[in-house]
């Protein structure tokens, strides 16, 4: 039976299947036409998007390691946040790049490219990546939860199995209408830190030092600064934001692609900076009140294992009594506001790669099941500080993951086959494989050298530690084996959307066969539809 006319449904296509017209989003106001028209104005049509994916930017896992960076190094680490957030500029606007010009966002790209034992094995990592992004989610909530209502983080470890629940009935109202909130929530705590650097006082030539001279003094300096990157640009942002462009149904031409695209650029580049004057901040408050002179010695202790949990004295000068409450809710609200996008990046990357959907409740139960058990093993043995560990641990995760999403975006992106004239040209294809490169190499660096240590210390039989050193550089052959496969691997299949590369297509850029090409295949995915196998009627 035929939709509503009020409310248009579209029909998404992958391959030869049939698919339903069930919205991921599910309400009508969120699909959102672009005038065809040349106009600035059109730029609010395009806001939404950037600011949900630098959500990921000023999580629980950022906090923590913002705070442990500045209570140990002071501002030394500040550079690796500046280069982590260009990169991350350039790495989404690639992301949603290639959601505009092609119709498809990037784990649908993977399941075209590569074979089924790859892109399996892709689809696995990529699921390990969002579970090891929710790990911070959990141990921020289970931290809150300590502070507001002094709930042991084991226990509040487990009750986080119940945002999903809560999640749910705060969504009747709206997704928007959340998202809103849990905002305003995270800027209170990105107020209050602002508010307390006029206290602090950071000496502006440490910080300009600490912001563009790069250095990794210290034992330490370069796992953290790897668990920085790691927490900055993550691999599922980048299944996530090639998607969420697609909500926007554009006008198929010459200019609306190219003014999509770089519209999506002026919209993400104003939400990151907003996330990077946030981490900055906050590594700077670290810094400052960690490394006073007049700090008392119950803070002095308290920042020699600074975590989530005990970080909201670094507000007292702000807040008074009223701290440890409100950077708690704030702390709480950046936790649930990264799970509803952990969410959406699980649902495109399931649907994605296995051309599979389940009910968003379930999906993001799986996930949150997934990233409880170690956080709750952690927290019975180790505590707070396990805990406020594993975070560290989960994005140095999210940090070695990062090429296996980064790698084919680059190689997509710069694709004639896949992106036709919209392809990197070379001075972009130039820059973005350079911090490819600089991640993987820093990545690689730790490794092996965290490796060697390790054997080196391990005082272990000389038998047992050859065994451990060829298993262990066996598993980084193979981790470079795979980064090197997708390096050298050649694009083969062509995108069935790759717009205005015809006489045709330049035609209706001036005002020409516009019906044409509001009918180019997959123009409705925008609405954000996600496959569904049609039932066979049967009489």
């Amino acid at each position: 039976m035929a939709p509503p006319s009020g409310q248009p449904k579209f029909t998404a296509s992958t391959g030869n299947h049939s698919l339903s017209n069930v919205p991921l989003i599910q309400s009508s106001e969120d699909q959102i036409v672009v005038p065809d028209r040349n106009s600035w104005k059109n730029l609010f049509a395009y806001i939404g998007p950037g600011f949900l994916v630098s959500i990921a930017y000023i999580d629980p896992g950022n906090f923590e390691t913002d705070l442990q960076a500045g209570a140990q190094y002071k501002y030394g680490l500040l550079w690796i946040i500046l280069v982590a957030s260009c990169a991350a500029l350039i790495i989404q606007s690639l992301a949603a790049k290639l959601g505009v010009v092609t119709g498809k966002h990037l784990a649908e790209h993977f399941r075209m490219e590569y074979p089924k034992v790859a892109n399996f094995i892709l689809w696995v990592l990529a699921e390990i990546s969002i579970v090891a992004c929710d790990i911070p989610e959990v141990i921020g909530t289970a931290f809150a939860l300590n502070m507001l209502f002094k709930i042991p983080v084991w226990c509040g470890v487990l009750l986080t199995g119940l945002s999903t629940l809560m999640l749910l009935a705060l969504q009747q109202y709206g997704v928007r209408k959340l998202e809103f909130l849990i905002a305003f929530l995270v800027f209170t705590i990105a107020a209050c830190f602002f508010g307390e650097l006029g206290y602090a006082k950071p000496v502006a030539n440490e910080v300009l030092d600490g912001l563009f001279v790069p250095q990794l003094k210290g034992n330490g300096a370069t796992g953290l600064a790897i668990s920085l990157l790691g927490a900055m640009v993550m691999p599922h942002n980048l299944f996530l934001h090639s998607a969420l462009v697609l909500s926007r149904k554009i006008p198929r031409s010459v200019h609306g692609i190219k003014e999509a695209c770089n519209f999506y650029m002026i919209e993400s580049a104003f939400a990151l900076t907003v996330a990077f004057l946030i981490n900055i901040s906050v590594i700077s408050v670290s810094g400052a009140v960690c490394n006073s002179t007049s700090l008392s010695p119950q803070d002095q202790a308290s920042c020699q294992n600074l975590d989530l949990n005990g970080a909201s004295f670094l507000l007292r000068n702000v807040l008074g009594s009223w701290s440890s409450k409100l950077f708690a809710i704030a702390l709480l609200a950046s936790g649930q506001s990264s799970t509803i996008t952990g969410t959406y990046a699980g649902q495109y990357v399931m649907q994605g790669f296995l051309d599979l959907r389940l009910t968003p409740w379930v999906r993001n139960f799986l996930t949150r099941c997934l990233a409880i058990i170690p956080s709750l093993i952690v927290a019975l043995i180790g505590g707070s500080a396990g805990a406020g560990k594993l975070i560290i641990i989960a994005s140095m995760i999210l940090s070695f993951e990062l090429p296996f999403a980064l790698v084919p975006l680059l190689k997509f992106t710069s694709s004639k086959t896949k992106m036709g004239q919209y392809a990197n040209s070379m001075a972009v294809a130039a820059v973005t494989w350079m911090i490819g490169s600089l991640i993987m190499g820093i990545n690689v660096y730790y490794l092996v050298t965290g490796f060697i240590k390790l054997l080196l210390n391990s005082h272990l039989k000389l038998g047992a530690e050859v065994f451990c050193g060829i298993l262990g550089f066996s598993a980084m052959a193979v981790y470079l084996a795979g980064i090197l496969y997708l390096v050298l691997r050649k694009n083969k299949e062509a995108s069935h959307l790759l717009a205005l590369t015809t006489a045709e297509s330049r035609q209706s850029d001036n005002g020409q066969g516009d019906a044409s090409m509001q009918s180019l295949p997959r123009e409705d995915i925008a609405s954000m539809q996600l496959p569904q196998r049609t039932p066979v009627d049967v009489d």
